[in-house]
């Protein structure tokens, strides 16, 4: 029997309208609080009138695009300039993942560098973050239920990762209301990531009996709720869905990892600015096709051939689904969303070997069902070209 853990954050809140209760909920977490928000800080005037309400006085930190390293450090300085002891992020992956950085850094002193994975010093935390309330207003990343945060270092042209049991926020409030105005192609984009996030941890050989239980539950509702919500933006059903689906996404990743498909698109990201979603939605069916065929070759009677049927399955809802039918269903549901090639970010064949070397190092290659060679990644990102 194989033994297992399973963490998230210390508290989730979900619900529509919810958003509206964060300030009662952090009562007790700090007095002042320093909020990153997306580019436009009077989307959380919701959020900022909840924590003045509970008296907690606040400012605000806005993130224009994806979080950088030199950002990472000038917002740290921002909130100890201010004497903030509590820490909220307000919006998509770019905001929560910079307020997990600054609260973990608030604590443990330091630089960025020094923690993250692959392009820094990877050293650990020691001691717990200052306390975090993640409030998503995308239904993608998951970011309000996860142990990391991704920043981007121009200078290495890759994004990388901080890591650690600390950065798990202290409470998630999750407001499906929240993303009702997202245009439809980040919704297509944040969607897909979301997906990503379900299948690549079920097919990790790290998944446990709780991961596979929100990946199974996620997949579903992406399958029946996904398009509606790019078709019918105010259809709450869907986004209700959505938002289950992306909270249990990373609740799936903390515990069980991810796979190809992060592991180059984290590359992708930092050579050519490309958002992440996208470039996940355009590389999971490839990358799918090229672990099949993988496994099929090195050992076929591989457990996770069978989650790749499941996977089909679920998403088809078809009993008698196969992986390629799987596959075949992400790449029509792709072109109902109208997702864009990789070339459409500025990658090029030409960029091929850099791209594929550096993604063999990625931490997220480790949760990959089967090892891909050079010629297998290289086919995925033809094809995704």
């Amino acid at each position: 029997m194989v033994s297992w853990e399973f963490g998230t954050a210390g508290r989730v809140i979900f619900g529509p309208g919810v958003v509206r209760s964060t300030g009662r909920a952090a009562r007790t977490l700090g007095e002042r609080a320093f909020v990153v928000t997306g580019r436009s800080p009077a989307r959380a005037t919701a959020l900022l009138a909840s924590l003045s309400d509970a008296g907690i006085s606040h400012m605000t930190f806005a993130v224009a695009g994806e979080p950088t390293i030199s950002l990472a450090r000038e917002a740290v300085r921002a909130a100890m300039a201010a004497g903030c002891d509590l820490v909220v992020g307000f919006g998509g992956g770019s905001a929560l993942d910079l307020g997990k950085a600054v609260a973990a850094l608030l604590t443990n002193g330091g630089d960025p560098l020094d923690y993250l994975e692959v392009i820094g010093g990877e050293k650990p935390f020691r001691v717990p973050s200052a306390p975090y309330v993640a409030v998503p207003t995308t239904a993608g990343t998951g970011s309000e239920v996860t142990r990391n945060a991704v920043l981007l270092s121009p200078e290495h042209r890759v994004k990388a990762s901080m890591r650690g049991n600390v950065l798990f926020p202290r409470l998630a409030v999750v407001d499906p209301e929240l993303t009702r105005s997202l245009p439809p192609h980040l919704t297509a984009w944040t969607g897909m990531d979301a997906l990503t996030q379900l299948i690549e941890p079920y097919l990790s050989p790290r998944a446990n009996p709780m991961s596979d239980a929100v990946c199974r539950t996620g997949i579903s509702r992406v399958a029946r709720s996904l398009r509606r919500a790019y078709e019918a933006p105010d259809d709450d059903a869907a986004r209700y869905d959505m938002s289950v689906a992306s909270l249990f996404s990373g609740m799936a990743l903390a515990n069980a990892g991810l796979g190809a498909v992060h592991g180059l698109a984290a590359v992708i990201g930092g050579l050519c600015q490309a958002p992440h979603g996208a470039v996940c939605a355009r590389l999971l069916a490839p990358v799918l096709e090229a672990n099949a065929r993988a496994l099929r070759e090195q050992d076929p009677r591989h457990a996770a051939l069978a989650r790749l049927t499941d996977v089909a399955r679920l998403l088809t809802g078809r009993q008698d689904a196969s992986a390629l039918d799987g596959i075949g269903w992400i790449d029509e549901l792709c072109q109902a969303l109208s997702i864009p090639s990789l070339a459409r970010w500025g990658l090029s064949a030409a960029a091929f070997p850099a791209v594929v070397a550096q993604a063999q190092q990625a931490s997220s290659m480790k949760g990959n069902p089967v090892r891909l060679s050079d010629s297998a990644l290289t086919e995925v990102l033809r094809q995704a070209l």
